[in-house]
């Protein structure tokens, strides 16, 4: 992890042409964060799809810290991501675990807010996203694994929309990693 292979620059120019054809729209939209845009990028069309969960496993693998056991993320966007990664880290002889984060903590059973195996407090877990505005998801997820006693040292995204994100996570201590910015898309 962390030195790119030889295909990295490959996966990366074929995810985003699947995210241009797949994921890209242009016009009038408001965003989760509540904020109005032009532009619209809903990454689950490429990210449930064999090929495109393929390549952004392979490229976050590239990313991410060696030193995380670990990758999260909020459900439902990160649910594929988290998969992927795990899954592709496993076929490469490299051991992650899981953690599903749940918006709203189960009313029944457990009442568990994380899904997954049970890891040692201080596990250092990174966090995986779909696209990162003003990091507000990101900082959920982040709040809600420091509160269960891990440690979270970076965000994996695949898009940056460069709207605040980057700066509302380094103020967590926090690094943003990602795979493309707004600027590859227009």
């Amino acid at each position: 992890m962390n030195n790119f292979s030889q295909n990295y620059y490959l996966y990366k120019k074929n995810l985003l042409k699947l995210l241009i054809e797949k994921s890209y729209k242009k016009g009038n939209f408001t965003l989760a964060s509540g904020k109005q845009s032009a532009h619209y990028l809903n990454c689950k069309p490429v990210s449930l799809n064999g090929i495109g969960l393929q390549l952004i496993s392979n490229l976050f693998l590239e990313l991410i810290d060696s030193s995380s056991k670990a990758v999260a993320g909020l459900t439902l966007g990160a649910d594929p991501l988290v998969s992927g990664v795990i899954v592709t880290a496993a076929s490469k002889g490299l051991l992650l675990d899981a953690l599903i984060i749940r918006k709203e903590v189960k009313e029944y059973g457990t009442k568990a807010g994380l899904e997954g195996p049970i890891l040692k407090e201080g596990t250092i877990v990174t966090v995986l996203e779909d696209v990162v505005t003003t990091a507000g998801s990101a900082i959920k997820a982040i709040n809600k694994l420091r509160e269960n006693n891990f440690m979270v040292k970076e965000v994996l995204s695949i898009v940056d929309r460069k709207e605040g994100g980057y700066e509302a996570l380094k103020e967590q201590n926090i690094q943003l990693k990602s795979l493309f910015s707004i600027e590859d898309f227009i």
